[in-house]
């Protein structure tokens, strides 16, 4: 017995020592999961329509596939338990759209830079807008605890030492942001990429100033000597630069929102509760019978008539979906004043696009190709796609189509095309535009407190054993 209790000691002393030599990226891929610490944002993670999407989201679930392993999201109920989390161990990556601050490096190892973004101050509309960060001493500012803005508001306090704030451990930038919507504080401080994402939600926010200069995003990992995820966390985004796919994931998320109009924001909110319950039920059973989106539907009809079935415009198109004569016979419908049968006839058209799309092209890029040839024509697009692919670009990928649309207004380029001149700029704002609406219509004032979900379950996800 007492042999066979040294062999086993020492059978497990091996195997001690082995599970030790290995590293993270080892362990990682022999559990066959990927633990990413991430905050509900638009910017990072959060529920749009049936699934979940977000910029941070996006880009851990290529990493998870990259390392051909599960992505298991870990939603903690506030910064500082995300950082605490990250140092002890009981993640692998934090990837929320983290600011690469002097404090933070103390702690923290960060992957390289993707995104630059400035401290604002933010206040409402219909308020006095502060001149300089010394106008609103006394006045009432909320910051997120353990952020950032912290930081940078302390380097402001040692000149201004009647400067102050309270930094709140329960709401996150999200949840401020819409406190000083709603007048419950004078001021808060927000990144400019969530601001300009957040925007269309809460219309009557205003920037005051940065109160910094551009600052570098990043993922954040544990410090370590063990360098394994480190480094494969830096080829990965050198591999997604250079392949386009980072450009492609910012265009998704901020190619749309660059452009603020407050005035058809506020519109479209009345719009939401005076016009949109009427044809509601319509969208909903014409979009299940083609499986779209009702809200993109939805979308698509405000932009082209404000969800007014009598609208006409001076080309004769007329209906909730601004149908031509010619698509009318082509879907076969006799009155495109009646919402249904114009509701009908645009789903029907859009699929009709679709179809007429080569195969390859992923979604949303599919959608939003077919929505511009709804508006401009696909010959036009087609036009569009063969200069995409003569400048050396994707003619398949939105993004790049959308660089090339304005060229068929200029001679040298629509001279040469088998459809000739067209004014490109147009469905470039018209996707745009639908864009806008369609974040809005999915935008739940709840979001953020969505529940936790892994990549493969999408339900309430669970922090790792480890806890």
């Amino acid at each position: 017995m007492k042999y066979h209790f040294i062999i086993l000691f020492l059978s497990f002393s091996l195997l001690t020592a082995c599970s030790k030599t290995e590293s993270q990226l080892e362990q990682i891929k022999q559990r066959g999961e990927l633990n990413v610490l991430s905050r509900y944002s638009p910017t990072s993670y959060y529920k749009k329509g049936d699934d979940f999407t977000g910029l941070e989201y996006d880009l851990a679930k290529l990493f998870a596939q990259h390392l051909d392993v599960k992505l298991n999201i870990i939603v903690p109920d506030n910064l500082s338990n995300m950082l605490h989390l990250l140092e002890q161990g009981h993640a692998d990556i934090a990837a929320a759209g983290l600011t690469i601050t002097p404090e933070r490096k103390k702690l923290l190892r960060f992957g390289p830079v993707y995104q630059e973004v400035t401290q604002q101050l933010i206040y409402r509309r219909g308020n006095r807008r502060p001149k300089n960060i010394r106008a609103i001493a006394g006045s009432l500012l909320e910051v997120v605890a353990d952020s950032s803005h912290v930081e940078q508001l302390k380097q402001h306090q040692t000149d201004i030492p009647a400067l102050q704030w309270i930094e709140n451990k329960k709401l996150n930038s999200s949840h401020l942001l819409e406190l000083v919507q709603l007048e419950m504080i004078d001021f808060t401080v927000g990144d400019s990429n969530e601001v300009a994402a957040q925007q269309n939600f809460f219309p009557e926010l205003r920037v005051a100033f940065d109160i910094s200069d551009p600052q570098p995003l990043a993922w954040a990992l544990a410090l370590s000597e063990d360098t394994s995820l480190y480094d494969e966390v830096e080829q990965f985004f050198e591999i997604v630069s250079a392949s386009g796919e980072l450009d492609s994931l910012m265009e998704k998320y901020y190619g749309h929102i660059r452009r603020f109009d407050y005035v058809d924001t506020r519109a479209l909110y009345r719009k939401i509760i005076t016009a949109l319950p009427t044809y509601k039920p319509l969208f909903k059973k014409i979009a299940a019978e083609f499986e779209l989106d009702w809200r993109l539907l939805a979308a698509i009809a405000y932009q082209e008539s404000h969800w007014n079935p009598k609208a006409v415009s001076h080309t004769g198109v007329r209906g909730l979906m601004m149908i031509t004569n010619g698509t009318a016979k082509q879907m076969k419908i006799d009155d495109r004043e009646d919402p249904e049968q114009s509701i009908m006839a645009g789903a029907g058209y859009l699929i009709f696009l679709k179809s007429r799309l080569p195969e390859r092209i992923p979604e949303p890029d599919k959608t939003w190709i077919a929505l511009a040839a709804y508006n401009v024509g696909l010959g036009h697009i087609e036009d569009a796609r063969i200069i995409t692919q003569q400048n050396e670009q994707n003619p398949d990928s939105w993004p790049d189509i959308k660089q090339n649309l304005p060229l068929l207004s200029k001679k040298k380029w629509y001279s040469e095309t088998r459809h000739g001149y067209a004014r490109g700029n147009e469905p470039v704002r018209y996707i745009e535009n639908i864009r806008r609406y369609y974040d809005i219509l999915l935008y739940d004032i709840e979001s953020g407190n969505q529940q936790n979900s892994s990549e493969e379950s999408q339900q309430q996800g669970e922090l790792p054993s480890a806890l």
